[in-house]
């Protein structure tokens, strides 16, 4: 069954997205850059836009590459800082940077797949004392850290050295150790494990769409994936876990499932699905206009931007802009904006 999972992640939000662009909380601070799938309009204006965004990424005319730009900063803006995610006794502690090609160093929908790889090897150890588990293509190392966390015997493979470094730092500000890091070609790294007849209980996958190798070798989602998934299989053990992450636009999730089954059959344990955050504006639900109960004061020039519920006889200063729900009684004060709720007698 298909399969739609959004994580809850205190330190990250989704304000708005639409017109190939999305507004971003990362802990305290608001990114702006490019969203090649938010094919839809903003609901916030162009203006809020601007207010809200610490920083913003723009696409340079010189490059060749849509991914590549620079980004405008507030004074305030750190071009580094760190965000948290909790989940049982798994505390990680990111470390985000501005980069040009607008990444930040994390993907925080993955944090439902660290969930799982988190569960997943805690159930693995009651066969296990220390499950093996392989991250290719690991980037800055979440899902490393999920299941070094958990206690598994964790290799990282990335071809960046530099990105290595990043996912090394990120396991020390977690308190973590132990990780092997090795900095190579993926699917090079794979053949060689399949021949010497190594073994993982679990296999994370996460390829781009296109990528260069530590020696230049070329990667192409559509022209290797398959092998890939064929030395996978060789590598799985028997009550292994393979996590599959696909974000090119033209692959979908059923598509992702045919290449899996031709690799390792039907085991009639699959998940699939799709990984998402809404934005806060309600677009997903179809509702964009808020919600005002009775009695309910609104100030000059204030606010209600998005489909949010206003408490009955809740009043609202002037210039306020609220995005959040209101409760019965409460008193919204600006900038910033501060909601104070009645109390009970």
């Amino acid at each position: 069954m298909s399969q739609l999972l959004t994580p809850t992640i205190p330190d990250y939000e989704l304000i708005d997205s639409g017109d190939f662009e999305k507004l971003e909380r990362f802990g305290r601070y608001i990114t702006r850059r490019p969203e090649p799938q938010a094919i839809w309009h903003r609901t916030l204006s162009e203006q809020k836009w601007r207010e809200m965004a610490d920083a913003s990424f723009l696409r340079t005319s010189s490059s060749k590459s849509d991914e590549r730009g620079e980004w405008h900063l507030r004074p305030q803006m750190p071009d580094r800082w760190t965000v948290a995610y909790d989940y049982k006794q798994m505390h990680l502690k990111m470390r985000l940077a501005l980069t040009s090609f607008k990444h930040v160093g994390i993907f925080p929908e993955q944090a439902a797949n660290w969930n799982f790889i988190y569960d997943r090897i805690e159930e693995l150890k009651q066969q296990t004392p220390m499950p093996k588990v392989l991250n290719l293509f690991a980037y800055t190392g979440g899902a490393t850290l999920a299941a070094r966390a958990a206690g598994a015997d964790v290799t990282h493979v990335d071809s960046v050295k530099q990105v290595v470094t990043w996912s090394r730092e990120n396991m020390e500000q977690s308190g973590l150790d132990g990780v092997r890091w090795i900095v190579e070609d993926a699917l090079k790294f794979v053949r060689r494990e399949v021949r010497r007849g190594n073994k993982y209980d679990g296999i994370i996958l996460d390829p781009p769409a296109y990528g260069r190798g530590a020696n230049g070798e070329k990667w192409v989602l559509e022209e290797n994936i398959c092998e890939m998934l064929e030395c996978c299989a060789a590598l799985l053990s028997d009550n292994g876990f393979l996590v599959l992450n696909l974000y090119s636009m033209g692959l979908s999730a059923l598509l992702a499932r045919t290449a899996l089954r031709q690799a390792f059959g039907n085991t009639g344990k699959e998940e699939f699905g799709e990984l998402y955050f809404a934005d806060r504006t309600g677009k997903d639900v179809g509702k964009r206009h808020p919600t005002l109960g009775n009695n309910v004061m609104v100030g000059s020039g204030a606010k209600v931007l998005g489909p949010f519920k206003i408490g009955d006889g809740a009043k609202i200063a002037a210039g306020c802009v609220v995005m959040e729900d209101v409760p019965e009684g409460a008193v919204v004060l600006p900038a910033p904006v501060q909601i104070m709720e009645r109390k009970e007698p």
